[in-house]
């Protein structure tokens, strides 16, 4: 089963593949995990990354389809995989099919106003990066303070309500089109998001089955 998983900035999607990868037992593989890692190993791939996201611009098409088309032929994804974050936009989704067939496009769709009410309330710690929210559950015992550590939580640049516009806007712009392209396909699926975290999970077992 291959599988796309895409909505705007906090709709869930993260959560839900780290949900089905251990109910379907196909491997979930995120653009921003393989992002992260490489700019915290400083890998080639990782600084030109970190030199992109730094100038807040969005990583090339090329590259980003690269990486993925070289995860997608590993082992692991022989019997399927969960993609997040990827296809970003009309060219992406068109270069994946060049070298993946892919069988359900789920959009988890959440308004503009519940995205900016997420992200803002976002923080993470500030020593063992650990993401809470101040607005969805469950939440920090004390909303200045890690739980496991006691270090003060910080809210980034980005989860600002300027900078979160500006990304739904880019959202919007370039990702939203995705619907229209696997529509015609026959393959998308409509997930709303403001639910609790099971519901969520439940309907896309629904329309996988």
């Amino acid at each position: 089963m291959k599988i796309i998983l895409f909505g705007p900035q906090t709709s869930g999607k993260g959560t839900q593949a780290k949900i089905l990868k251990d109910k379907l037992s196909i491997p979930h593989i995120s653009t921003g995990d393989i992002f992260r890692e490489n700019i915290e190993k400083k890998t080639p791939l990782g600084l030109k990354v970190k030199s992109i996201l730094d100038e807040g611009n969005l990583v090339d098409d090329n590259t980003t389809t690269e990486i993925i088309k070289n995860r997608l032929e590993q082992e692991d994804c022989k019997n399927g995989f969960i993609l997040d974050g990827f296809p970003r936009n009309i060219n992406q989704a068109e270069a994946l099919e060049s070298f993946a067939k892919i069988d359900h496009a789920i959009e988890i769709a959440i308004t503009d106003e519940e995205a900016i009410q997420r992200l803002s309330n976002r923080r993470f710690c500030s020593t063992c990066q650990h993401i809470y929210n101040l607005y969805t559950v469950p939440k920090p015992k004390d909303a200045k303070l890690c739980d496991f550590d006691n270090s003060p939580l910080i809210q980034r640049d980005d989860d600002q309500p300027s900078a979160i516009k500006k990304r739904l806007s880019i959202y919007h712009e370039q990702t939203a089109p995705l619907k229209e392209f696997y529509q015609e396909k026959k393959i998308l699926h409509m997930i709303i998001g403001k639910q609790p975290i099971e519901s969520v999970t439940k309907d896309i077992l629904a329309v996988l089955k």
